[in-house]
């Protein structure tokens, strides 16, 4: 099911007396998350400007409209900031990690359910979807030979597992 804000980041401390703040990005690259000029703060996901920003040894140091000395940059600490859906645009073929979190993974030829996918894990090479069902857990390669679909709206993954995969 697709969410309307994803988790982008988290504010881990101040930075400097001008009331920045340093956030540990949860996006592939920091850079990325330097480019918006605003996020969502908090549970209640209020909108906040973003001045400016840059990257700083794989964090990003931002400066939040409003926020100008470092006892209210304080006040943000820990914080998860999100992302607006439409303010990201992915390629075909990509996903956001959080939609895939808790989909079904159904074989595509027999719509056997072998669970649902727990976890992302990033490879390097491709990601590995981890699915779980009950005690068990399941490596998929998220390879075009392997994920035939991929439903966001309708919650459901079709693959064709390569020979001896589950063994």
């Amino acid at each position: 099911m697709k969410k309307e804000f994803l988790e982008a980041g988290k504010i881990v401390t101040t930075h400097g007396i001008r009331g920045e703040v340093k956030i540990m990005p949860y996006t592939d690259t920091p850079e990325l998350l330097a480019e918006f000029g605003r996020l969502f703060i908090g549970k209640a996901k209020d909108e906040v400007v973003i001045e400016r920003s840059r990257v700083f040894k794989n964090m990003v140091i931002a400066k939040i409209e409003g926020v100008d000395t470092p006892e209210a940059a304080e006040k943000l600490r820990n914080k998860v900031l999100y992302m607006h859906r439409d303010d990201l645009e992915l390629d075909d073929g990509t996903y956001f990690i959080q939609d895939l979190i808790g989909m079904e993974v159904r074989d595509a030829d027999s719509d056997e359910l072998y669970g649902v996918i727990d976890d992302v894990m990033q490879t390097g090479a491709n990601d590995v979807y981890v699915v779980k069902s009950g005690d068990k857990e399941l490596l998929v390669p998220a390879i075009a030979d392997v994920v035939i679909s991929t439903d966001i709206d309708g919650n459901v993954m079709k693959i064709r597992p390569l020979d001896g995969l589950f063994d």
